[in-house]
């Protein structure tokens, strides 16, 4: 299919944020996150407030506060910008460890790596192989964004507010490729039509497939944003690369999306030199220039 852009106004996301993630960007433990369940009420605040030991009191209480101004600065933001995202679903097969797309007619050979300690896994595993009789399988391709000035709103005027805008922007980006996953599943795409989840399966990510981001531990080679870009083109949505293939703006994610009901998440780890070599190869690259991007994973 061809690439598709979706918009949304910010109050069309916030309920897909993972508040997990925000509070753990400003320090918190994970268990103050459920203040986000809570009922904005005194006394439901009280209350929950009143549940943590003595000596949580503080900093549940400084949760309670950073929640309290994050909604308030979602609200303000909702007037002015909107968050993107940008997919592509394509026809495809696994060939060894790589996957190889048609865009139009046109193939794009996108190269993974493969564990190398048990179980083995690698991305190409969940993709049906090329075969005899020309059966093909899907692959989505994705990439979102907040827009680029909510990162810098506040910049030269309130620290704290500068830094609360960033980590929203995060959030937003994350929560928009939520929305848009789900939309996908069941419209899109169309393979879960009678999905019915609540936001935290969503959250834990019980639909079935998978949504690996570039830069995980199962996609940890950045350069792959540069394949997903030529199948999607994230100038779209306003996101450009970098020499590295990093995203700009900051508030940005890209992937994959995988519906084999048995896909899941994995860390590729270390890879020996043997692996790199075949890596470069399937790349069209030399060892040299994809070993900047496999650092973390070169044992």
């Amino acid at each position: 299919m061809k690439a598709e852009t979706l918009h949304y106004k910010i109050h069309e996301v916030v309920p897909y944020i993972n508040w997990i993630y925000f509070f753990h960007a400003w320090g918190f433990p994970a268990r103050f996150a459920a203040i986000t369940k809570i009922h904005g009420c005194d006394s439901c605040r009280a209350s929950w407030l009143a549940s943590f030991p003595l000596s949580d009191h503080a900093k549940a209480a400084e949760a309670m506060q950073l929640h309290k101004e994050a909604l308030r600065m979602l609200s303000t933001l909702n007037s002015t910008y909107l968050v993107h995202v940008r997919f592509g679903l394509f026809d495809c097969n696994s060939d060894g460890d790589d996957i190889v797309v048609d865009d139009q007619g046109t193939s794009v050979t996108l190269s993974f790596l493969r564990q190398q300690s048990e179980p083995f896994l690698c991305m190409a595993d969940f993709i049906r192989p090329t075969n005899d009789e020309g059966v093909r399988d899907r692959i989505g391709i994705f990439a979102a964004c907040a827009d680029e000035d909510i990162e810098h709103r506040y910049e030269h005027e309130d620290d704290y507010r500068y830094l609360l805008c960033q980590t929203l922007a995060d959030r937003l980006a994350e929560a928009a490729i939520e929305r848009a996953h789900e939309a996908i599943r069941k419209f899109y795409w169309g393979y879960a039509p009678d999905e019915r989840l609540s936001f935290d399966d969503l959250h834990a990510e019980h639909f079935q497939g998978i949504r690996p981001a570039v830069g995980y531990p199962s996609l940890p080679d950045q350069s792959l944003n540069f394949d997903l870009d030529r199948l999607i083109d994230f100038s779209a949505i306003g996101i450009r690369l970098t020499e590295n293939g990093a995203m700009q703006p900051h508030a940005s994610v890209s992937g994959l999306m995988i519906a084999h009901p048995e896909a899941r998440y994995f860390a590729v780890g270390r890879i020996g030199e043997d692996q790199l070599l075949d890596y470069a190869r399937r790349k069209r690259r030399t060892p040299e220039e994809m070993r900047p991007f496999l650092a973390a994973n070169i044992a």
